[in-house]
């Protein structure tokens, strides 16, 4: 049975860049591992961004990249506090399947808003929602009947690894 996920989205602009290619895309970092492992290919997602849900996408394929931080579409990120700096080798591929901007304060969203206050906000990557969050949003907007924009990454890619 698949999984629906919702995917914090950090600003405006990576929304738009996930949007615009069918793309999701996680950092370098324990999170962005752990999110990456956690969805499957035949899982669905939204965006999740300024207290709204976007879309809803069927994962069709993924990929974790080497040489990330030469890739499109997100330029790498350096934290000033720490120094750190991230890209984005994690990426899932998708297909739209709906058109949606449904505001998170509705009933149908209540679960996944419960578990933003619980779970830590927006830090957090990801949030897994339950079967009924899922069938509501399979509901919501309109059919997707357009086409994404496709980026050709070429690069190799790599199977991470957990060791124990």
């Amino acid at each position: 049975m698949p999984e629906y996920f919702l995917i914090s989205i950090s600003n405006r602009r990576n929304l738009e860049l996930c949007i615009k290619h069918a793309l999701a895309g996680f950092t370098n970092s324990i999170n962005g591992l752990w999110t990456f492992s956690e969805i499957d290919v035949g899982d669905y997602i939204s965006f999740l961004y300024g207290a709204r849900v976007y879309n809803l996408y069927r994962v069709i394929r993924k990929e974790a990249y080497k040489n990330a931080d030469k890739l499109p579409p997100w330029p790498p990120v350096t934290f000033k506090m720490s120094g750190n700096t991230y890209y984005f080798p994690f990426r899932l591929h998708l297909k739209q399947e709906r058109v949606l901007s449904e505001p998170m304060v509705r009933d149908e969203f209540a679960y996944v808003a419960e578990n933003l206050l619980l779970r830590g906000g927006y830090r957090k990557t990801h949030f897994q929602a339950d079967a009924v969050t899922f069938y509501n949003a399979s509901n919501m907007g309109e059919p997707f009947t357009g086409r994404n924009e496709k980026l050709n990454l070429h690069s190799e890619v790599f199977y991470p690894q957990s060791r124990l």
